[in-house]
């Protein structure tokens, strides 16, 4: 039987799709909610985003780095309800984001201690550039590894501890805190 004039027969979602909604989904859903404060609104977001994502598929698989490119999108939609609502993200008040702080500092932490509330680590972790300040937000507070990070941003992983070594002496210098001499692993 064939559809009435005027009805669409469903489409079917490429398995590829599924594949890039499994491998992103949660750390898209915990980047929102980190930032919205609301579990609820983080899912309507996240949700609508995948349904933007999925309605410019082909367009999205011809980018350079489709994670890339999703993860743009999911971070204007974030920042586009947030200006909607007239706020500023959340994430500043969550519990979980002192973890980036603590793991920012954490070879100095007695400095950290006493630097935290005077000096403004987070406004200091708030000024990172773009790049940097994602990196540091999955790999710390939403315990990204190194690999998974690399996956979401588009980037590779000695690009990931790039950013984060850089972000970490940025943060360090702005303190007045010694710069670390050395990369990192995980």
């Amino acid at each position: 039987m064939a559809p009435s004039a005027g009805v669409h027969a469903p489409q079917r979602i490429p398995l590829a799709f599924w594949v890039f909604h499994g491998r992103f989904h949660g750390a898209y859903r915990k980047y929102a909610e980190l930032h919205l404060g609301d579990e609820r609104l983080a899912g309507r977001v996240v949700h609508a985003v995948f349904l933007n994502l999925l309605q410019g598929w082909t367009r999205l698989m011809e980018e350079a780095s489709p994670a890339a490119s999703a993860w743009a999108h999911l971070k204007e939609t974030v920042d586009d309800v947030l200006m909607a609502q007239g706020r500023d993200s959340a994430m500043a008040e969550t519990a979980v984001f002192r973890r980036v702080a603590r793991a920012v500092l954490e070879d100095a932490r007695d400095e950290f201690a006493a630097m935290e509330s005077s000096v403004g680590l987070y406004p200091a972790i708030a000024r990172l550039p773009a790049r940097q300040f994602d990196v540091m937000v999955l790999h710390y507070v939403l315990d990204c590894s190194t690999a998974k990070t690399a996956s979401i941003l588009g980037i590779s992983e000695a690009t990931v501890r790039s950013h984060r070594f850089h972000a970490r002496n940025r943060i360090a210098r702005e303190l007045g805190l010694e710069p670390d001499t050395e990369h990192h692993e995980d």
